[in-house]
């Protein structure tokens, strides 16, 4: 098989296409010829040396979401059959024309969703679910700020919560971003490079908090993000763009019986994943079409990924960035 394969840390150029044997499934696998990968930021990181594969999974072969057709099952694989339509979340791989996946991993195409779009659903509404809903708890009726809302992430986070009762207010780096972050279901997209989001969030409230808030940005954000959420809010890191380290002021937290807390989600086990895919399709995929939909940027041919990887890195999309096998 053809596969993406990062020849050794550096920019989006040492990103190359080679051949590389068919994987295998084990038991508890199947085998997916791919017809779209979904591009994330993790397979940047991994491209510069900084975000190392777990064991058992290629470690210079990036991809983290995929769709296509089983082609092959493991022994103990039951809920599956050869030529299904599916997407999948993976630890890796999944820039290649196969790749192997755990079957509880592997999900339906929802209704309305192409085959081609459905590889930019796993790895993005399965990070929204384990954090805003079951790390989050996140409650019908909350209020809850999702920076990063032109992000894949951030149009499934906009999606999902409106979808499910909340009232969502984002952050986002352009005009046109937050255009489309309100078209989504936000009630206020604030233009960071223009606007100090605690100030204009403070006016638009009126003395209300934010419930919940989901970031990747870190950094400068956090103590904003502290003074803005409510008695009992909860501070949710997913990614820290703009640095690691975070002023925090404790006392605050305290008085307000805050919660900050985090996850990645590659480390996780198969039975976890297997737990949010479950939960995923029964109390999410049935949104689609109505109310929630895949948002794409572009996709690029499996040759080009080296592109695919500098458009993400230049910030000027909006939405997710494809893979094409």
């Amino acid at each position: 098989m053809k596969a993406i394969v990062i020849t050794k840390a550096g920019p989006p150029e040492v990103l190359k296409l080679e051949e590389r044997p068919l994987p295998e499934p084990r038991e508890n696998e199947v085998l997916i010829r791919v017809r779209a990968a979904g591009v994330n930021r993790p397979d940047l990181a991994q491209r510069l040396g900084k975000y190392p594969a777990p064991e058992g999974v290629p470690e210079d072969i990036p991809g983290l979401e995929v769709s296509g057709w089983v082609e092959k099952l493991g022994k103990t694989v039951k809920t599956w059959e050869i030529g299904d339509e599916v997407c999948a979340l993976i630890a890796g791989g999944g820039y290649a024309e196969y790749v192997v996946a755990p079957a509880d991993q592997c999900l339906t195409i929802p209704e309305g969703v192409s085959l081609e779009e459905a590889a930019s659903l796993p790895e993005t509404f399965f990070t929204v679910w384990n954090n805003v809903f079951k790390i989050g708890r996140f409650r019908s009726g909350e209020n809850v700020l999702v920076h990063g809302g032109s992000s894949g992430i951030g149009v499934a986070a906009i999606q999902v919560i409106r979808a499910l009762g909340g009232e969502v207010f984002t952050t986002a780096g352009t005009d046109e971003k937050c255009e489309i972050c309100m078209e989504l279901g936000a009630s206020l997209a604030i233009n960071y490079r223009r606007e100090d989001f605690e100030e204009t969030l403070k006016t638009r409230l009126q003395g209300a908090k934010i419930n919940l808030i989901l970031d990747m940005v870190g950094g400068s954000y956090s103590l904003k993000n502290i003074r803005l959420l409510a008695q009992k809010g909860r501070l949710i890191m997913i990614n820290a763009m703009n640095g690691k380290i975070g002023e925090v002021d404790l006392i605050r937290i305290m008085k307000k019986e805050l919660v900050l807390t985090g996850s990645t989600l590659r480390p996780q086990s198969v039975e976890y994943k297997g737990i949010l895919a479950t939960e995923l399709m029964a109390q999410v995929w049935p949104l689609f079409p109505d109310m929630i939909r895949p948002v794409v940027h572009t996709a690029f041919p499996l040759k080009d990924a080296f592109k695919a990887h500098q458009l993400m890195e230049s910030s000027k999309h909006i939405g997710k960035i494809l893979l094409l096998a």
